[in-house]
């Protein structure tokens, strides 16, 4: 890119989360790079590509520390992409969207669960590149929860590297960096792909008022995985910065040829004598 790069910053974890002013300060650190943070007013983990069409957004400026000023909005991180690109800030289009630093990782099948990928699919389907980035707590949790104990630091500068060398970077068109950083010293880098998350979730009843009326819950903590060379995550168990291509394009080339040869349109004089 010639000149400026426009960075759209957003996240999932709400504008005040520590991962997102880690970030921003890196990105901020960059020359020629001119920056707008528009992020959630809140938590919105696992929305993933949720959007808000029964309602108007609320959009308030925040302040930061340094002065500078940012964009709460009270909807999804997905919102907050398509509020910068239809025009919040006159004369700021951006040139790529960065989402996080998420606090906790985005790991093989989570990734379709999470706000944070999110916003960066939303930048494909816009034409730009898109950068997701998430990080485990000093705990080294291999999951979806939270843990204790953050320095977002090293993934952030890691980034904000990535950012000004994107002209550089091989990037195929309509594919997004998935970027899972370890919660200790990164040992290396790794260049993966999905793995394959375990779920153990259970329906349990916690509480029923009268009949009709009964509360439960079905996500659980427990969860496995394939400890599987070539992954996220096996490279994040190991200590290694997980950067994975993604592209939006989930057609499953293999099954269109064995649907055509299967003959589908034999079946709609069939359908129609059903209807009749």
């Amino acid at each position: 890119m010639d000149g400026v790069m426009r960075v759209l910053l957003t996240n999932d974890d709400g504008i005040a989360a520590e991962g997102i002013h880690a970030l921003r300060r890196a990105l901020c650190e960059l020359p020629e790079v001119e920056l707008l943070v528009v992020a959630p007013d809140g938590n919105r983990s696992a929305t993933a590509r949720s959007i808000t069409t029964r309602r108007p957004l609320w959009v308030e400026s925040v302040e930061f520390e340094d002065g500078t000023v940012g964009y709460a909005c009270d909807g999804t991180p997905v919102d907050c992409v398509r509020l910068t690109q239809l025009g919040l800030v006159d004369g700021f289009l951006p040139d790529v969207v960065v989402s996080g630093i998420n606090h906790g990782l985005n790991l093989g099948d989570d990734i379709t669960y999470s706000g944070t990928v999110a916003a960066a699919f939303e930048a494909l389907l816009l034409g730009l590149p898109g950068i997701a980035v998430s990080q485990q707590s000093a705990a080294c949790e291999m999951d979806f929860r939270q843990g204790a104990g953050w320095d977002f630091e090293t993934g952030a500068a890691f980034v904000a590297r990535i950012v000004a060398e994107l002209d550089a970077v091989p990037l195929a068109p309509g594919t997004l960096l998935n970027v899972n950083v370890p919660g200790v010293a990164p040992a290396g880098v790794e260049v993966t792909r999905l793995g394959k998350r375990i779920y153990r979730d259970a329906l349990e009843l916690e509480d029923e008022e009268h009949p009709g009326r009964r509360l439960f819950r079905i996500y659980g903590d427990a969860h496995g995985l394939v400890d599987e060379a070539g992954t996220d995550i096996y490279a994040v168990a190991r200590g290694r910065i997980a950067v994975t291509p993604i592209h939006f394009d989930l057609t499953d080339r293999e099954g269109m040829a064995a649907l055509e040869v299967y003959d589908l349109a034999r079946l709609i004089a069939p359908a129609v004598r059903d209807v009749e």
